[in-house]
């Protein structure tokens, strides 16, 4: 559950992820379901991240969070004995939960008020009608709507251009988010969200250690161009979906300028030992003897 720490103060995401950790907390205590307020610790492994670092606490003020903490190298080592670091910034507001369990919640409320969840429902068409409706037809049901959200994740692109017959206003490019596990014998290196300080250059966190609601401890991840839109492995591929995505010149930009970083993320999808080495900046202890195969992400 992000607290807002990094993002542009007065900025919209700044402003829902603050309000939003907020009642999501709220929600869960309500609702009684498993969540904590853990705290995050995001960390300067060099000088050259100091001066970043030093940056955040005005920004997360300005976005509402409060207690925010620098810790010295003689703190950092009484709380976490495992971490290497300059210096360390803890933020603790930042929590986790199980999103699958919000999930269910929410769903079991929608169905409490008379309204109802379709599940597995291709839509057909969507069509504007007389009055500023919404007519919509999936698989021999219509229904008609007010209000209309394309919530459709990696496929809103495309869902938005198929629907509406305008050029889609941005593409989707998927980068796979692959995890490495702590195996329960090695949990005990990580007891908070432990975090690098975040490179501004790129939308991507870094790998990270996260202590999830299950106690399991999950480590990255990286960021690596995907060749399918929901292509969780590397044998994952789809020639429309790569070409959509290698055609795009915002891509093509990024590929140009950064390709020693996109070169090095690709590296630690091939082999565990790159993948760890990104790990041992913040935990040097780290072996690959401590870590299973995790999950995988597809992200926009």
């Amino acid at each position: 559950m992000h607290s807002g720490l990094y993002y542009q103060p007065g900025s919209l995401k700044a402003k829902l992820a603050v309000e939003s950790i907020q009642d999501l907390n709220n929600f869960c205590r309500t609702h009684e379901i498993d969540h904590e307020i853990c705290g995050k610790i995001v960390v300067a492994s060099t000088d050259d991240q100091l001066a970043t670092l030093d940056e955040l606490p005005d920004r997360g003020k300005r976005n509402g969070l409060t207690g925010l903490t620098f810790l010295n190298p003689t703190e950092i080592k009484q709380r976490k004995p495992h971490l290497a670091a300059k210096k360390a910034l803890l933020v603790p507001q930042e929590s986790i939960v199980s999103y699958k369990a919000v999930m269910l919640k929410l769903v079991e409320l929608i169905q409490q008020v008379g309204s109802r969840v379709h599940f597995n429902s291709k839509i057909e068409t969507v069509h504007n009608r007389t009055g500023g409706s919404i007519n919509l037809k999936s698989e021999g049901q219509e229904w008609v709507f007010d209000r209309l959200v394309n919530c459709a994740g990696l496929y809103s692109d495309r869902t938005f251009q198929k629907f509406t017959g305008q050029k889609r206003p941005l593409r989707i490019v998927p980068f796979r988010g692959e995890y490495l596990m702590l195996k329960p014998e090695a949990s005990s290196l990580v007891n908070h969200l432990i975090y690098p300080v975040p490179d501004i250059n790129f939308p991507f966190l870094g790998v990270h250690f996260t202590r999830l609601v299950g106690e399991e401890r999950e480590v990255g991840p990286n960021a690596v161009l995907a060749f399918k839109l929901e292509g969780y492995t590397n044998l994952d591929f789809s020639l429309i979906d790569t070409l959509d995505s290698i055609t795009y010149a915002g891509l093509l930009q990024f590929m140009r300028k950064n390709f020693s970083f996109a070169l090095g993320e690709f590296s630690s999808s091939l082999f565990m030992s790159s993948f760890i080495a990104k790990a041992k900046v913040l935990i040097p202890e780290i072996n690959e003897s401590m870590l299973v195969k995790g999950t995988a992400g597809v992200r926009a």
